[in-house]
Formats: C-alpha cells, sequence, structure tokens
C-alpha cells in the first residue's frame, strides 16, 4: 500500500435503498428499465473492474496518479475551507455568505494541494466538483468505460479530501460511481421538500438549492419539522466500485469519508422529449401561478392534474386519437406545442 489512506410510492420510516449486483445491471437496457421505477438503487461492484478503481485500491498516492496522467492542465474552480470545519462546506460568514472560498488553478495544482491535505501537510481541505471529464482528464472516460449508459452521456469528477456536500437534489438521473475512498448518502425522497427547509433557489452552493435543517444538529427549534424528513431518510456507503442511482429530485446529502476521495457521476434525462427541462416549467409555473388568490391556484391544480399529470389517464381517451389535435402523441406535437408556448409568450 502507498502513503494515503483511502409522483411516486415514497419509501416507510426506516426502509433501507434496494441493492442489485453488478449482473443485475449489465447494460442500457437494464439500467433503462432500473430508471422507470424512479427509486435510489445501489449497484455493487459494477465499476470495479475500471483501472481507474484498480489503482485506488494500491492507495490513495496511487489512485492520484493515475488521474493525474489524464489530467489536461487546464484551470478550474474549487473549494477550500479550513481543516477544523473538516469539510462541511454550506452557509457561513466567508465571501459571498458562505464557509467556503472559491479559488482557481490549474487542475495538476489543485490535485497537489488536495493531496498535500490529504497527507496531513496542509490546512485545509478541498475539492474540485464537477468537471467535465472530457475537457479536464481527456481520455479517463475511454479508459475507463460505463456500459449502462447511452453513448453520448459523459462522466464528470468529484476529486477532494473528507467534505460533507449539504443536502441537495438534481434535475437529471444521476449515475454516482465510486472510484477512490468511500462515500456515504443519506437519501430523502423528493416529497421531504417541505420538511427540510431549504434555501434560496438563487443564492446557493454550487447551483442546486441546499437544505438548511440536515446537518443543523438535532431538535434544532429553528426546523420543527425536520423531524418528519428524518424518519424517512435511508443512508448507504458505498465502496470503490460501486454506483449508486439516483433518480431526479432525491434529495442527497453527500459524505466523503476517506482523506482522499474520488467519485465519477453522469448525468442524463431518459425520458425527455426535447430539450425543455421541467425545472424551466416550474419557474415559469412560479411567476404565473404563486401569488394568485388561493381558490385559482386550486383551480388551476385541478387543470394541471388533468392535462399533465394524467392520474385519470389522457385526457382525450373519450375521442378518437385522430382528434386528439396538439394533445396527440407527443413525438409528433412537439414542436407544434413548443411554437404556441413560445407566440404566447412573445405576446406577454
Amino acid at each position: 500500500m502507498n502513503g494515503l489512506p483511502l409522483a411516486f410510492d415514497m419509501p416507510p420510516p426506516h426502509e433501507s435503498i434496494e441493492e442489485m449486483a453488478a449482473s443485475q445491471v449489465s447494460d442500457a437496457a437494464a439500467m433503462q428499465r432500473l430508471a422507470l421505477q424512479c427509486r435510489p438503487v445501489v449497484i455493487r461492484g459494477v465499476l470495479a473492474h475500471w483501472p481507474a478503481v484498480d489503482a485506488a485500491r494500491r492507495g490513495a498516492a496511487d489512485a492520484l496518479a493515475y488521474l493525474r496522467q489524464f489530467a489536461a492542465g487546464h484551470r478550474a474552480e474549487y473549494f477550500s475551507a479550513d481543516a477544523d470545519l473538516a469539510g462541511r462546506y454550506h452557509y457561513g460568514e466567508g465571501p459571498g455568505g458562505f464557509n467556503f472560498t472559491r479559488k482557481t488553478a490549474s487542475v495538476k495544482d489543485a490535485l497537489d494541494r488536495i493531496e498535500d491535505n490529504a497527507l496531513g501537510e496542509g490546512t485545509e481541505t478541498a475539492y474540485l466538483g464537477s468537471l467535465p471529464a472530457d475537457i479536464h482528464y481527456p481520455g479517463f472516460a475511454q479508459a475507463n468505460g460505463c456500459d449502462l449508459l447511452p453513448s453520448g452521456v459523459h462522466p464528470r469528477l468529484w476529486v477532494g479530501n473528507r467534505s460533507t456536500v449539504a443536502c441537495h437534489y438534481d434535475v437529471y438521473d444521476n449515475l454516482a460511481c465510486v472510484v477512490a475512498g468511500r462515500r456515504r448518502f443519506t437519501v430523502y425522497p423528493p416529497d421531504a421538500i417541505g420538511d427540510l427547509y431549504i434555501g434560496p433557489i438563487d443564492h446557493t452552493l454550487s447551483g442546486q438549492p441546499v437544505s438548511l435543517a440536515d446537518g443543523a444538529g438535532e431538535a434544532d427549534p429553528r426546523y420543527p419539522r425536520f423531524a418528519l424528513a428524518k424518519e424517512r431518510a435511508m443512508a448507504v456507503e458505498l465502496a470503490p466500485g460501486d454506483a449508486l442511482y439516483l433518480p431526479k429530485l432525491w434529495w442527497h446529502q453527500v459524505e466523503a469519508t476517506e482523506p482522499l476521495n474520488i467519485l465519477a457521476n453522469y448525468w442524463w434525462d431518459g425520458f425527455s422529449a426535447g430539450p425543455d427541462s421541467p425545472y424551466a416549467a416550474m419557474m415559469l409555473a412560479m411567476i404565473t401561478l404563486a401569488e394568485r388568490p388561493a381558490e385559482e391556484r386550486a383551480a388551476w391544480r385541478a387543470f394541471y392534474d388533468h392535462y399533465v399529470f394524467r392520474e385519470r389517464g389522457h385526457p382525450l381517451a373519450h375521442m378518437p386519437e385522430a382528434q386528439h389535435g396538439v394533445l396527440g402523441r407527443l413525438s409528433e406535437n412537439y414542436g407544434r406545442i413548443r411554437t404556441m408556448v413560445m407566440r404566447m409568450l412573445r405576446a406577454g
């Protein structure tokens, strides 16, 4: 060893995250079937064959040496914080209202800083997050291939010391793959949002809004409903070679527990009908509906349930399909509906 250590059926309280063996999810078709369930699933050892994971088995120093051979030398932003914060990046009294600072350096220099911290020679913790591998580590994806996703889906790499990434959600499906170190995920279902006390959506740590209650301490009087979310939390620890599938909108706190940790993740949307995102639709709905009278909001909710969420089936199921107009097959009407919406926005 080298010198460094290494609208769903929501879950009832204390349910565990489902686990599968690598043989059960072996290709993109199997992954698509899994994603249809919209439930988190751990896939043990699915990436154990990666050369990067093999390097990590020999020690964290070897894991970093393996990664450095791909580093292109581009500059990137990374987080750093005092060591006494133990890598818990969150809001605070520092620059911009956070307890960490954002710095820019070449990826190679940042990796050196991360290694120094891991050896105990630094006075901080640091991590490089969400760097597209094709840009910053060209060749990594080709050497460490993933057959579970469509060919156009590419990995991002997260490299750092011990850290706790605040509880947040993703607007894409996420396959999180541990390369080195260990990751502990604490997961909450989407409808726990009201009990997690979410912070601002436009002043965030790194893109997505985060829970203010998660990690604030037990029985914090500012967050009385958080106990309801805790009852539904599911936690799992991943080792190198393991992967966690997280559906869109599932809340998750991520703890990297070793002095040196590497994770590759893939974001994709296997069910998109076009370029427009559900999040954009929600933002537009906020400015058009959020402050209307309660009774009017209830009326619009009925229309959304009927036309969008369709719990009772297609809104024109009582008519021949040839008469469905723009409510016909979305594959044939996506462009027509989008043109109608754009005309409405321009007219406004």
